[in-house]
C-alpha cells in the first residue's frame, strides 16, 4: 500500500463516523539516508515530497488543518507540504509551528543511543529492549513517561475545542509512533513490527471521552 493511504482511510472513517476534531500524530514522509550525515539532518526525498502533497490533496476538505512539527526539518517540510496541498485543493489551514515534544526528546544521549541501536541490530530489537526496561537510564527516558507526555499533549488539543471541524496535524518520528502504539494502544512489536512513512495515529472525542486509534484496530479510550 502507498504510504499515507492507511492514514487517509483512518481519517475518512472517523469523519464518516461523526468525529469533528481529530488530532493526527503522524510519521514524516520518505527521507534520505545519507551515510555519514547525522540522522536528524537527512531531508525528505523527492518521492517523500510527492507523497506528502498527495496526502494533503486527499484529506477531507471539511476539516481546517492546524500544523505542529518536530524541530527536525523533514517533519516541518512534511507538515508544510500536506497543508499547502490541502489549501490548494480547497481546504483551509492556519499555520505550522515547531513543538519540541514532537521531537526525539526521549533520547537522553544521542551517541549512546546510536551505539545501542547498532548493538541491537535493528529498530524492533532496540525498541524491545527499551520497552522491556533493559535500556540504560542515561540513554532513554522511560517509555511510559515519553508516551504520557505525547498523549497528554495531543489530548489537550482536543479538550480546548472538542467541537471544531479541525485536524491538528502533528508530524513526528517513527520512534514516537512505535512508542505510542506500544504504550498506549497495546500494539506490540511482534504483531505490529513496522511504522511506515506517513503512518498515523488518531485521537478524537466521543461520548465525552478521548479515544485513540491506529489503522490496525478499533479505538480504545485514552488513558494518560
Amino acid at each position: 500500500m502507498v504510504p499515507g493511504e492507511t492514514t487517509l482511510e483512518l481519517v475518512n472513517h472517523l469523519v464518516a463516523e461523526g468525529a469533528q476534531h481529530i488530532v493526527l500524530l503522524m510519521r514524516h514522509s520518505a527521507r534520505e539516508y545519507e551515510p555519514g550525515k547525522h540522522d536528524l539532518l537527512n531531508p525528505l526525498t523527492d518521492e517523500g515530497r510527492d507523497l506528502a502533497h498527495t496526502l494533503g490533496e486527499k484529506l477531507p476538505k471539511s476539516l481546517l488543518i492546524r500544523g505542529y512539527s518536530s524541530p527536525t526539518e523533514r517533519c516541518i517540510e512534511t507538515a508544510s507540504l500536506i497543508m499547502a496541498a490541502h489549501k490548494a485543493a480547497g481546504g483551509e489551514t492556519t499555520r505550522n509551528r515547531v513543538v519540541e515534544a514532537l521531537g526525539v526528546f526521549y533520547v537522553l544521549d544521542q551517541m549512546k543511543m546510536s551505539k545501542a541501536m547498532r548493538e541491537a541490530g535493528n529498530i524492533p530489537a532496540f525498541l524491545g529492549k527499551w520497552y522491556s526496561g533493559n535500556m540504560a537510564p542515561d540513554i532513554m527516558m522511560p517509555p511510559d513517561t515519553a508516551a504520557t507526555i505525547i498523549g497528554r499533549l495531543a489530548a489537550e488539543k482536543l479538550e480546548k475545542d472538542p467541537d471544531a471541524q479541525q485536524l491538528d496535524l502533528m508530524v513526528s518520528h517513527d520512534f514516537t509512533l512505535y512508542t505510542i502504539k506500544n504504550q498506549l494502544l497495546g500494539q506490540d512489536l511482534v504483531r505490529y513490527p513496522e511504522v511506515r512513512y506517513l503512518d498515523g495515529i488518531a485521537l478524537f472525542r466521543r461520548d465525552e471521552q478521548t479515544w485513540i486509534q491506529s489503522h490496525h484496530g478499533d479505538a480504545i479510550e485514552l488513558n494518560v
